[in-house]
Parts: C-alpha cells; sequence; structure tokens
C-alpha cells in the first residue's frame, strides 16, 4: 500500500465522525440507519478499524454525500455538478448541494403517474423555502391549505406542522431550500 493510500484510509474515521457530529446524528442513530453495529461505527470512526465498501456504502447513503467525499478523494477539477436523482417512491428528489450542514438545496419531481395523496403533516426542526417551477403544489401548512402555482414562493418554519404534494394529476417540480436550526434566506430588496 502506498503512503498516499494510506493516509487517505487513516482521514476516513476523522472524517466520518467530523460528519456525524456536523449532521447531530448519534452513533446508536447511525446504526439503526445503515445496520452496522454502534461498536464498528465507534472503531471506524477512531480508525481502529479500516474502511471497506461494504461499510461505506451505506455510511455515504444514510448522510447523502458522494462516496468520494467519506474517502476525500481528489478532485477531478470538472466544473459540472453530477446530480444522482433519489427515488423516494411518491417522486423524485435531486440533492443540489454535496456538503452536508449548512443550508441544503434540492429539486423535487413530484410525478405525474402518482396517485394523489392525503396530506400527513409532520414537523421537524429547521426551516425551509420552496419554489414553484412547474405544476401546482398543494401546500398545508398549519392550518392553511394553498395551491402554489408556478412561480410561487413560501418559506417557512419547519416546527410547524407541514406536508406538500400535487394539487392536481399534473406532475409538479420544485426547489426547496433547507436550513436546519432555524436558518433563513437572506434576500436583498430590491433598491429604487
Amino acid at each position: 500500500m502506498t503512503h498516499e493510500i494510506g493516509e487517505a484510509l487513516a482521514s476516513v474515521g476523522p472524517r466520518l465522525k467530523a460528519l456525524r457530529v456536523k449532521r447531530d446524528v448519534t452513533l446508536q442513530s447511525l446504526s439503526e440507519a445503515t445496520g452496522i453495529s454502534v461498536s464498528t461505527l465507534s472503531r471506524l470512526e477512531s480508525g481502529q478499524r479500516k474502511p471497506n465498501l461494504e461499510l461505506l456504502l451505506p455510511l455515504a447513503k444514510a448522510h447523502q454525500v458522494p462516496l468520494d467525499e467519506l474517502v476525500g478523494a481528489p478532485t477531478t477539477g470538472d466544473p459540472r455538478v453530477h446530480l444522482r436523482p433519489i427515488d423516494m417512491g411518491r417522486g423524485t428528489v435531486v440533492p443540489l448541494t454535496r456538503r452536508p450542514g449548512g443550508i441544503q438545496a434540492y429539486k423535487h419531481v413530484l410525478h405525474a403517474d402518482m396517485p394523489l395523496e392525503e396530506p400527513d403533516l409532520k414537523v421537524h426542526e429547521g426551516y425551509e423555502w420552496l419554489y414553484v417551477l412547474n405544476g401546482n403544489l398543494r401546500m398545508v401548512l398549519g392550518d392553511l391549505d394553498l395551491v402554489l402555482p408556478a412561480g410561487e414562493v413560501v418559506e417557512f418554519d419547519t416546527r410547524v406542522p407541514h406536508w406538500f404534494g400535487k394539487a392536481d394529476r399534473a406532475a409538479v417540480e420544485f426547489l426547496s431550500l433547507f436550513g436546519r436550526q432555524g436558518e433563513r434566506m437572506h434576500l436583498r430588496a430590491r433598491t429604487t
């Protein structure tokens, strides 16, 4: 094993721990999400266990980061964003940001062939901003039941019970920016 590969492998543990701590995830909840035991996760983070693909693939998926980010692969110099869609059953989500923490950006597509759903309101820590690109998005926010056409924007505290889905049988595309711990969007006012 070359010195360079050895250094890359040695940096995986601290990188995994920093990612988990930054996302405020416990070893126990990460274990439940990945099927990897708490002791194995702890040994990986401390460098007592060498990483392998069998361990890194579920960790990359759980943290929603590319595998090359976990192992510290060198950048290729290619400036293009390589989008990796995630099938969520009711639609497709495309992460537009690669780094954990801070504001996360996503493109959502709710497919036309999916049936209309009954709202199932959720709450969680954070703040979200949605921009409808195409179609009509139904948004239930607390006591409000809104239909947002293309071009509409909504921002809200995610501690308020909320749900979004298709307003009709057509497909819907929208962008979402999500910040944990109440990070809000900062918009500049237009000067007159």
